[in-house]
Parts: structure tokens; sequence; C-alpha cells
């Protein structure tokens, strides 16, 4: 964190609150903090006067008496501060389309998959194809449409893509109106964990039985990530 970060700030007032990715874009009077969670950094709204606990790091105080407070046990997390357009910042500039936007569509990602060698669920996973497809989802997008992870993306005929597409933000829209998917020490601003690993298909399932066919769920390490698949539902 920038040391002049609370000189910077003071004073300005909250105009709106938005996201970009995996970034929080908290709108200022005369900027924008860009605010990454990292692995399992929180926001709490807090009482002012309200002691700090173990892996509390900064402190947002507000005129109402309150505190927006950030815990990052891992301390993978970062807030950095930009003026202005946050969208042309660096860390933003170069993000590929969100999954729910109009950009993101079957005619898009069909091109972007053309010629490409890389492993179609590598492919998902770049920020700079779409956000938003972490390595659990891209394991549950590719069983719901029933494609092998390991397949180069070249290989896809157009009606895989537009399966992947909707797989895509079906999988997401689920994990949201559930909660999201809980790591061992996640938990929502509510203080409750996520559940949507209850409803997972593939993921962290090696040597159970699919659901939907019987067959042994199968793992493998692919670009240091764990992925899981159904060897008879996916192909």
């Amino acid at each position: 964190m920038d040391a002049r970060l609370p000189q910077m700030l003071a004073g300005q007032r909250v105009e709106s609150v938005d996201r970009r990715a995996k970034y929080l874009l908290l709108r200022l009077t005369h900027g924008t903090v860009l605010w990454h969670l990292g692995m399992s950094g929180s926001l709490r709204i807090v009482p002012s006067d309200l002691p700090a606990d173990a892996h509390d790091h900064i402190d947002l105080a507000l005129t109402s008496g309150h505190t927006v407070r950030f815990n990052d046990p891992r301390r993978f997390g970062s807030v950095i501060y930009a003026t202005g357009d946050p969208n042309a910042h660096p860390l933003l500039a170069k993000l590929a389309p969100e999954p729910f936007d109009a950009a993101f569509n079957v005619e898009y990602l069909w091109r972007r998959s053309r010629g490409r060698k890389v492993s179609i669920k590598q492919l998902i996973m770049n920020g700079q194809v779409v956000t938003g497809v972490g390595n659990i989802y891209a394991s549950e997008v590719l069983f719901q449409s029933g494609i092998r992870p390991r397949r180069q993306a070249s290989s896809l005929k157009r009606d895989e893509v537009e399966r992947l597409v909707k797989s895509i933000r079906k999988v997401l829209s689920q994990a949201i109106r559930v909660g999201g998917t809980t790591l061992r020490d996640y938990v929502n601003p509510d203080g409750n964990p996520g559940y949507f690993r209850q409803k997972l298909f593939v993921y962290e399932r090696a040597d159970e039985s699919c659901r939907n066919c019987t067959t042994v769920i199968r793992t493998f390490t692919q670009g240091q990530r764990s992925t899981y698949y159904c060897p008879t539902c996916q192909r």
C-alpha cells in the first residue's frame, strides 16, 4: 500500500462502488480506489471504535461513525489509488469482457478460439479472453458443456462454443445466487460460507461417481492447477 494513501483519501466522498473482474472500484470525488481482496481477504463495516483484530490491515473511516475494515490473513490483497479513468489503469486495461457482457457471445469466443492450440480450460481461464472463470468454475463449466478440458481450443465446433458460452453464464449465475464457492477460510459479508460447493459435479470429486452417469471422476494437473472431469460425459 502506498504510504501516502491516507493523505490522498482524506475528506473525499464515496460516489459509487463498482467492480471490474476481481477488483472492487470505490469511485471517490477525485479518483478511484482499486481494491483486490487476494485469496482470502474480506471487507467488513464495523464501528470505528472497534479494536483491530489479527490480520486487520486497513481502515477506511466514514463520517457515519463506521469503518470499512480490510482483513487479509494471507496478505495477497492490494489497495491502489488511481486518478483518471480506472479502466485505463494497467491492471484493468487489458482485461477481457465479463461473462455477462453482451460483448461476450458465441461469435466472440468462436473468433478467440480459432487457431489456438492451448487447451480449452486454459483459454476460458485467461483473463484476456474472458474474466471471472476461475479454476473451480472452469471444471464445472466444461462438465456442463460436455467438453474435455485437455481439448485444443481450436478443435471445438461452433455448437460446442455455443454450449460453452451458455454454461459459463449458467454456472456463474448459480454460484452467485447461492453465495459462491467456499474455500476453507472464506465467508460471505454476512459471515456465512458460500454454498455452491454442495452443488459441484466434478471439482474435488476424484474417484467418486459422476452424478450423471456413475463413471468415476478423474483428475490431473493442468497449468499447475487441479482439473476434474468425467471421461464419459465429456468428449
